[in-house]
């Protein structure tokens, strides 16, 4: 049954057309975080939506963007100056764009992504993902925003956002804008329903 004024394509949700994806420029210690990246970028190309990421050919970054690459799909990277040396081992899947500096490479990503997901990953990898969120909360853009939660590596990250809503920090209504998932697919498919 469509709601008035909507199509039932519209209550399907939104087709995601271009993927940011913040991940380590390590793989990690374990090997369930190396499948998740391998996972994800398969999902990626199942659904045929291509890559955003931080332009890395190393770590769990250098995974996914092969994957996507060699899957057929568009991937595009966006790299400071200052990380060229840092996260580039080798020849980067692609097309590579080089900006000055973090502020820009974060403004490049979010506007050419439909949606953001988080892998694994260090400071950078949460900070990142706090500031698309940050961004979403504020209004600034209104696109969805996932975690892929490996083995629970996100738990403590997700309790602390409980802890922020039960202090009265965080609206409730806000909370909801983190989606989190245990698999590349249910990730996707919860990004793509409308919010």
């Amino acid at each position: 049954m469509e709601r008035e004024g909507t199509s039932s394509k519209e209550e399907r949700g939104r087709k995601l057309k271009r993927i940011c994806v913040f991940c380590g420029s390590r793989t990690g210690f374990r090997s369930s975080f190396t499948d998740a990246a391998l996972e994800l970028g398969q999902e990626l190309v199942n659904r045929k939506i291509d890559l955003i990421y931080g332009g890395g050919s190393i770590g769990l970054m250098g995974l996914i963007s092969q994957t996507v690459f060699n899957g057929g799909c568009h991937v595009l990277g966006v790299m400071p100056k200052a990380l060229l040396s840092r996260e580039i081992s080798g020849e980067t899947a692609g097309e590579l764009r080089i900006v000055e500096d973090m502020h820009q490479r974060k403004s490049v990503m979010a506007e050419n992504a439909d949606a953001f997901i988080a892998l694994p990953g260090g400071y950078g990898t949460m900070e990142e993902l706090l500031e698309m969120v940050t961004w979403s909360q504020l209004g600034i853009h209104d696109k969805p925003v996932g975690l892929l939660n490996v083995d629970g590596y996100y738990d403590s990250l997700l309790a602390l956002f409980d802890k922020g809503v039960e202090e009265g920090f965080i609206e409730v209504s806000e909370r909801k804008i983190m989606v989190s998932a245990l698999t590349a697919q249910d990730l996707i498919t919860k990004l793509e329903v409308d919010r």
